[in-house]
């Protein structure tokens, strides 16, 4: 149970793949009491090394914590999950949401939560492997005041930022922002892969291109960051995967088409992506997306 003095929680996570082991982490060194589950048991496990508390189901995991953080593969994951573990919560428990989902996913969300008494908020994190196991995400929440004292230490500990988008979580602000954001993530790496692709075919080498924009407008560190993993041929382990990054795309789609914004770019890496991953690179980083310039076997991008 919480401390409030010390500031410490019981947290149950829900999902340990790249994201949620690494919050699990963090949250473990903060000090607080966490227990995890995931649904290939094998993901959890390593967890307990580190002094997490590997339950046997989801039900498990979430029963008298302060703190249930959900970190799965979508909404509709998210909703079959919590349907089994929310009725072992405590009333008053707080919710923090953080699976890139749908923005309706979050009414829905909200009303399970409601129905066994728990505070919801739409905290999905901005950021990747790497500031996720150094606690350096950024964290996006919409949810009621009343519950901020028990979330707070959870957000700090896995984020360096929190933005409140609002009080009401089941509006799904925090979640509109993040696919906003990542629809640029999802632009600028297909952007970096074409790119590396065309100078492929036409014989260009990739350094003349980058030092042509070399501190110009035009230059930016993300763009050096993918490249250098297509370049370097690093693209594992992931720190966003294809088949992860395809799920948000058409996320992203489906949002604007929902509400009369037609995002052809966005439409466009979604099928870039799934292109990448039926050549196999589903499980790889995002900018494995270059590959689908090619016919299979994709040649090597230096």
């Amino acid at each position: 149970m919480a401390d409030l003095t010390t500031g410490t929680r019981t947290v149950g996570v829900l999902g340990t793949g790249i994201m949620g082991a690494a919050m699990a982490r963090n949250l473990l060194r903060a000090g607080h009491t966490v227990r995890v589950w995931n649904r290939t048991p094998a993901k959890a496990g390593p967890l307990a090394a580190d002094g997490a508390q590997v339950a046997g189901s989801a039900a498990d995991a979430v029963r008298d914590a302060d703190v249930i953080l959900t970190m799965l593969y979508d909404g509709g994951t998210v909703l079959e999950v919590m349907r089994e573990a929310a009725p072992a919560a405590r009333a008053g428990a707080v919710w923090a949401q953080s699976t890139t989902a749908a923005v309706e996913s979050a009414g829905e969300l909200a009303d399970l939560a409601r129905r066994y008494g728990l505070l919801f908020y739409d905290a999905p994190v901005l950021g990747t492997r790497q500031p996720a196991e150094a606690g350096q995400l950024t964290v996006l929440a919409a949810g009621p005041a009343e519950g901020r004292e028990a979330v707070t230490p959870v957000f700090d500990a896995v984020g360096a930022r929190t933005v409140w988008t609002g009080e009401d979580g089941a509006a799904a602000g925090a979640t509109r922002l993040k696919l906003v954001a990542n629809s640029w993530v999802v632009a600028v790496t297909a952007a970096a892969g074409e790119t590396l692709a065309l100078a492929k075919g036409l014989g260009v080498d990739p350094a003349g291109f980058f030092d042509l924009i070399s501190g110009g407008p035009l230059d930016m560190g993300y763009l050096h960051a993918k490249a250098g993993l297509i370049l370097d041929g690093g693209l594992l382990p992931p720190s966003f995967a294809v088949s992860t990054a395809e799920k948000d795309a058409r996320l992203i789609v489906e949002a604007g088409e929902r509400h009369g914004v037609r995002l052809d770019v966005a439409a466009a890496s979604a099928e870039r992506l799934a292109r990448a991953a039926a050549q196999g690179h589903g499980g790889e980083d995002m900018a494995a997306a270059y590959f689908a310039s090619f016919d299979e076997p994709g040649p090597a991008a230096g």
